[in-house]
């Protein structure tokens, strides 16, 4: 199980969003940080085929995310993910199984067995409009889950979550991490240092760090905010 990035590019008129990324990712959770504007959400794009990059190329396995083999294996969180607030949970996830092309009797199966992964098999019949903000994210994860993804793109996922819920939400990751390649983009470092077997950081469409962070003299949060602390006082 293998996710190779190779010299991605992104490039709008003058701007370049993304400027040559590469990097090869198997099984774990990969932590994405960086400032709003840095690129996360644009890599994010093209990695889920998507978004179409001026340059470079992404591969599962050899298979190449403009295929509808690599859609098959992959499992998507936008930022905001669409879903029909009249829906109730269960009702909602067996509409998407549908379109995932999932037969009737096994989506039934997986999305009992979603629901209580997510911790909403009590609420399943219940209409998605009177879900919290965090019980709508683990509604997201669900239907990310239903055609049991290789690789599971999020971009963040634990925005506006309450402290209870993000807690909750790590611990769900780092199970479904444990099978699968995560890639959970966020600009909140607690959720990385948490979560991730790797970190990432983006900055003006470039990758300024990537790895496991170990450095004893500066914690990952401190080295974070000192990238971008400068940046406010050129501004």
């Amino acid at each position: 199980m293998e996710l190779v990035i190779d010299r991605l590019s992104k490039q709008y008129g003058a701007k370049i969003a993304v400027d040559r990324i590469s990097v090869k990712l198997n099984k774990g959770v990969y932590g994405l940080l960086g400032a709003n504007g840095a690129g996360k959400s644009t890599l994010m794009r093209m990695i889920c085929g998507i978004l179409k990059p001026t340059g470079g190329t992404v591969t599962f396995d050899g298979i190449d995310s403009d295929k509808e083999a690599f859609r098959a294996i992959l499992g998507y969180l936008p930022q905001d993910f669409g879903y029909y607030p009249e829906f109730s949970a269960k009702d909602f996830l067996l509409y998407i199984a549908a379109l995932k092309a999932i037969p009737k009797k096994e989506a039934k199966k997986r999305v009992a067995e979603l629901l209580e992964l997510v911790g909403l098999s009590d609420v399943a019949t219940k209409k998605i409009k009177t879900f919290s903000g965090g019980m709508k994210q683990r509604l997201g994860i669900a239907q990310a889950l239903l055609n049991r993804p290789k690789l599971l793109v999020l971009d963040e996922p634990t925005a506006g979550l309450d402290p209870k819920e993000r807690v909750r939400f790590r611990n769900l990751l780092g199970s479904i991490g444990k099978d699968c390649i995560v890639i959970l983009s966020t600009h909140i470092v607690s959720d990385v240092e948490h979560l991730s077997d790797e970190v990432m950081i983006m900055k003006d469409g470039s990758f300024i760090f990537q790895g496991k962070w170990n450095d004893s003299e500066m914690s990952l949060e401190d080295f974070y905010l000192s990238q971008f602390e400068e940046d406010e006082a050129h501004e």
